[in-house]
C-alpha cells in the first residue's frame, strides 16, 4: 500500500489563512469533534482491542470530515502538519544535534572562553551579604546583592550567564567581563554585543530567575512551560540567540538552577562550564 500525504488527500493545493466564521465551517468543527468523540466511545467500551477494524472505520470518517473542514477553512494540511513537525522538533528532537559556536570562526582573542571556571565567594561586608566572582583568582564583575527586601539569593545570579555560555553558546554579559566582544567586526559589536544585547540577557536572566522563585527554583522539573520559551524566542528577536531551538532554552534554564541550587545550598562554590561540550558543574569550595 501506498504511503497517502495530505497533499495527496485534499482536492487543490491551499494556502494556510485566516478561519472564515461560516455556519458550514462550524458544522464541520462540530462534526469531528463528534467523530473524535466516537472514537473514544469505542476506545473506552473495548471494541478497539477486540476488532482492529474499528479503529480504521473511525480513523477514515475522522480524516473525512478533517479534510472536509480543512478545504472549507483554506487550510492546507500538508502544510500544518510540517509546521507542527518543525514545532515539536524544535522542542522535543529525536537527537540533539548542537550548533556550530557563534563565535566559530572569530579570532581566539575574540571568542568566548572554551572552558571557564568561575569562584562564587558570598563575604559579608558592614554587615550586608554579598558574592564575589573570581576567575584564575581575579575577581570578575562587581560584588553583588539581592537588591531586593525580601532575600532571595539573587546575588548568585550570574551562574545563568555562565549557563548560557556552555548551553546556548551566548553571553553578551561574559563577553563584556571577559573582554571578547567581536571588535573585529563593527555591526556584531555594536549589534550583537552591545549594550542592549547586554541589557537583553539581564532582562531574560531576572525574569527566569522571578520565574523560578515562584516554583521553588524549579527543584524536581523535568521541563519549563512552553509559554514562557515562546515568549522568551520573541524577546531574542533580531539577535544571533533567536536561532537556538527551544529544547535548548528549556535544558540551558533547568541546568541554571540545578547549579544555582548547589550555589544556594553551599553559600557558594566553584562552577565550570565547557562550551565544546555543553556542560556546567559544580563543586564545593575547598
Amino acid at each position: 500500500m501506498n504511503a497517502t500525504t495530505f497533499a495527496v488527500l485534499q482536492k487543490e493545493k491551499k494556502d494556510l489563512a485566516t478561519l472564515p466564521g461560516t455556519i458550514k465551517f462550524e458544522e464541520q468543527l462540530i462534526s469531528l469533534a463528534g467523530k473524535v468523540g466516537h472514537l473514544l466511545e469505542d476506545f473506552s467500551a473495548g471494541r478497539i482491542a477486540t476488532n482492529g477494524d474499528v479503529i480504521s472505520a473511525d480513523l477514515v470518517e475522522i480524516f473525512r470530515v478533517l479534510i472536509s473542514a480543512a478545504d472549507d477553512a483554506s487550510i492546507s494540511l500538508d502544510k500544518a502538519a510540517k509546521f507542527n513537525i518543525i514545532k515539536v522538533l524544535d522542542r522535543w528532537p529525536i537527537n540533539r544535534d548542537w550548533p556550530v559556536l557563534f563565535d566559530s570562526r572569530c579570532d581566539e582573542d575574540e571568542q568566548l572562553p572554551r572552558q571557564i571556571l568561575l569562584t562564587f565567594k558570598e563575604k559579608e561586608i558592614n554587615g550586608k551579604q554579598y558574592v564575589l566572582q573570581q576567575c584564575r583568582g581575579i575577581n570578575i564583575g562587581d560584588r553583588l546583592t539581592d537588591n531586593r527586601t525580601e532575600q532571595d539569593d539573587y546575588r548568585f545570579h550570574d551562574v545563568f550567564h555562565l549557563t548560557y555560555a556552555a548551553i546556548l553558546g551566548w553571553s553578551p554579559v561574559l563577553r563584556a567581563l571577559f573582554k571578547v566582544k567581536r571588535k573585529s567586526n563593527p555591526e556584531i559589536d555594536e549589534n550583537q554585543d552591545g549594550a542592549r544585547a547586554i541589557l537583553i540577557e539581564e532582562g531574560i536572566s531576572t525574569w527566569i530567575f522571578n520565574y523560578g522563585v515562584r516554583y521553588g527554583y524549579l527543584e524536581n522539573f523535568q521541563s519549563i512551560d512552553y509559554a514562557l520559551l515562546k515568549a522568551i524566542r520573541e524577546f531574542v528577536k533580531g539577535y544571533e540567540v533567536e536561532e537556538r531551538p527551544l529544547w535548548q532554552w528549556e535544558y540551558s534554564i533547568l541546568e541554571g538552577f540545578r547549579i544555582f541550587r548547589e550555589l544556594r545550598e553551599h553559600r557558594g562554590g566553584i562552577v565550570s562550564a565547557d562550551l565544546n561540550a555543553h556542560t556546567i558543574q559544580f563543586e564545593t569550595l575547598k
